[in-house]
């Protein structure tokens, strides 16, 4: 494996790549996900969650895998150059870059539609920039950040789950599934996009301690938890809600306690809701950043991205392109409908990452041959379940990208 010129410095513990991955992963998906889950499949969508988790399991032990062989920053970029060939690596981490910025640019406007709904686009923009000057002075105040946005994100949760479950509205005839396979597939292509942060762990890996022992502990950790929470909320809100309201709420989790008799706890609920998107956010600055970096590494993005801050040790210069272009997204687009997009852009990553871990060897840690084959068909099925916009957007992005890999090749 190519060795960094520049290194980053390993300061993050499990403790602190699990709090991240988590920090990724209940964000804002779990406010706003289960609403579009249910329109397409109704109490299906809990069917969806156990598919979308099977699939995120087979990513996750594949991409713990290769993180341990190649603990660099660039997460399947770097699997698929190092495995594949350059231009699936390459082409990974266009897909990457380009779905998480739209991804980054939807969650600071969902931070603003919560704080300041006439004004959007302003606390979005401020958003960005103050989560740009956090990310820009080291990775261990980011953690420290997530740490604190995590535990009460979590702690206004189990207050949802508990009031919903107790609520004399709860009726658990509403879990009863009814709906069609095209239904649970395409609710689960949308919750996928929920559980795709485990993946900023591995994208982190220069600045993880002992790599090989805590990659590959931290991300099937924090899948764990997050689909624990998932999958208690979903259960929560759906026998209050029932799949009709569910699937028409714009703010669903402060419906559901509206309805369970308890209109006191829907203010925590928006404040948690801006809360978890500014946790999303942070932690999706940090993913694409890292991978930025490790693709103008190699040329492939303009080489001056690949400066390291020589106080902070961050890459500072990619840090800030990627929050100058969020914050012009995100000053001038609304961007929710790119997260189907987004997903789209995911699922090709991961992937490439199945098809890297399929190539390892036993002595390279390689996982059950069953699980980057899973991994692999699951990923291709649920980006082909997508509403057919975001597919086809999502196919002309990578067609692009793969364009301009090609006309770079050839000038060269």
């Amino acid at each position: 494996m190519r060795a960094p010129p520049d290194g980053l410095q390993r300061r993050l513990g499990i403790f602190d790549a699990v709090v991240i991955g988590l920090g990724s992963m209940i964000g804002a998906g779990i406010f706003a996900a289960l609403a579009p889950a249910a329109r397409a499949a109704g109490s299906g969508l809990l069917l969806g969650l156990g598919v979308a988790a099977a699939v995120a399991y087979c990513n996750a032990t594949s991409s713990a895998r290769l993180a341990a062989r190649y603990p660099a920053s660039g997460g399947t970029y770097v699997y698929g150059r190092e495995r594949l060939g350059d231009f699936w690596g390459y082409l990974a981490g266009w897909g990457f870059v380009v779905g998480k910025t739209a991804s980054c640019a939807a969650m600071a406007l969902t931070v603003g539609s919560y704080v300041w709904p006439a004004h959007p686009h302003t606390v979005a923009v401020a958003a960005v920039l103050l989560l740009t000057a956090v990310n820009y002075v080291g990775v261990r105040k980011s953690a420290w950040l997530t740490r604190a946005i995590v535990a009460v994100v979590l702690t206004v949760l189990a207050a949802v789950v508990l009031a919903c479950l107790t609520s004399t509205a709860s009726d658990p005839a509403h879990l009863d599934p009814g709906t069609t396979t095209g239904g649970v597939l395409e609710a689960a292509a949308l919750l996928f996009f929920a559980f795709a942060g485990y993946a900023r762990i591995a994208t982190l890996g220069e600045e993880v301690r002992d790599p090989a022992r805590t990659i590959p502990r931290a991300i099937p950790l924090a899948l764990g938890i997050a689909l624990a929470v998932y999958a208690a909320v979903a259960v929560a809100v759906l026998t209050v809600l029932g799949p009709t309201a569910l699937g028409t709420a714009t703010a669903p989790l402060a419906d559901a306690v509206d309805q369970a008799g308890l209109p006191g706890l829907a203010p925590a609920v928006r404040v948690a809701a801006a809360t978890a998107a500014l946790g999303s956010l942070l932690a999706l600055i940090l993913g694409v950043s890292r991978t930025t970096l490790a693709m103008a590494r190699d040329h492939h993005l303009p080489h001056a991205l690949a400066a390291v801050h020589p106080r902070h040790k961050v890459p500072h210069r990619a840090e800030l392109t990627i929050g100058a272009i969020v914050a012009i997204m995100a000053a001038t687009l609304d961007l929710r409908g790119a997260i189907g997009f987004s997903s789209f852009g995911v699922l090709a990553y991961y992937a490439i990452a199945n098809a890297s871990a399929w190539t390892l060897t036993p002595t390279e840690g390689r996982p059950p041959r069953l699980v980057p084959i899973a991994g692999l068909i699951g990923c291709l099925t649920l980006a082909f379940a997508l509403p057919l916009s975001s597919v086809i957007t999502g196919a002309a992005v990578l067609a692009i990208g793969a364009t301009l890999y090609a006309l770079r090749r050839t000038a060269a």
